[in-house]
């Protein structure tokens, strides 16, 4: 069969089946949710919220002192307008999937994006104690903005610090859009629903993963390839373990080194302590307490 011939004669075909399963299987339709054009606009206005709580490093034009109150206020004007319409759509998708009737879409989403926003200087906050700990932390930083320009840290904890409050706010998608947006740039990986307390510090950064229920206290310092993760996402059913602890409890001022793997909902580590590279942990560790790997004839032992 020529190739004009398979155009006109089994093309339509692959048309067809395709539109049948895509009706039968696809979870939204164009006009709801975010559709690929929606989570592009989410970037955008993530970059925005970026840009206003560092607008010296994250705005896209060089901005003076006597500039940045008309460029906050028209940044936050324009970017409460974006937002406020997508999350009025993520909430609309989501009464339409629960078959809800009595929730008032348009007040959640109004209240959510006017709390983020009045939230913003508590946010910035939140994030100079973070980057005060990436100065402190790290003999290598010389300038605190250094810190924010160049370290994939900053980033991923100012996306997550926002991320986190829209999913407080009980707003659907948008925060994990915002968190994988995040981690494909940076290598971080930070489910939007940990709680994590001030002056986080991820050194290097890459290949980190702090999972949805962990939580960590104040004055941690992480290195790259540490996983905060689950024991074990399913049950003995192999049924996902949705709504349940999962992930560990990091307690103040604790180091964990890199490539350790921290695991379960039960798993605590204690104020203080040392977690060194390449641990694999899945049981408390007491406050003060130091775990390693320790190299001796050629074996590891802890």
């Amino acid at each position: 069969m020529d190739f004009n011939k398979w155009m006109n004669e089994k093309l339509p075909e692959v048309v067809n089946l395709l539109e049948q399963n895509i009706g039968e299987s696809f979870d939204s339709q164009i006009e709801d949710g975010l559709d690929l054009a929606g989570r592009n606009e989410i970037y955008k206005i993530l970059d925005n919220i970026l840009a206003v709580l560092f607008p010296g490093s994250f705005s896209k034009e060089k901005l003076s002192r006597e500039d940045i109150n008309f460029y906050l206020s028209d940044m936050l004007r324009h970017l409460s307008f974006k937002l406020g319409k997508h999350v009025r759509d993520v909430f609309r998708y989501r009464c339409k999937k629960d078959n809800c009737e009595n929730c008032d879409c348009e007040t959640r989403a109004s209240d959510a994006v006017k709390n983020l926003i009045e939230q913003l200087p508590y946010i910035r906050t939140l994030l100079m104690e973070d980057i005060r700990a990436a100065y402190e932390g790290d003999p290598a930083a010389q300038y605190i903005d250094e810190i924010i320009l160049s370290y994939p840290c900053v980033e991923a904890i100012a996306t997550y610090r926002i991320a986190h409050l829209l999913y407080k706010l009980d707003v659907p998608i948008i925060p994990r859009i915002m968190s994988e947006r995040a981690h494909s740039l940076t290598g971080i990986d930070i489910h939007p629903g940990a709680e994590i307390g001030t002056g986080f510090f991820i050194d290097h950064g890459t290949g980190v993963v702090i999972g949805e229920t962990c939580t960590i206290g104040k004055n941690v310092k992480v290195y790259q390839g540490v996983t905060l993760g689950a024991l074990s996402p399913f049950d003995k059913k192999g049924i996902p373990r949705k709504g349940e602890k999962r992930h560990p409890d990091i307690g103040d001022n604790v180091i964990i080194y890199a490539n350790a793997t921290i695991l379960g909902g039960d798993t605590v580590i204690g104020d203080g302590a040392v977690i060194g590279g390449n641990t694999w942990i899945i049981k408390s560790v007491p406050p003060g307490a130091h775990v390693y790997n320790r190299v001796r004839n050629g074996e590891s032992n802890k």
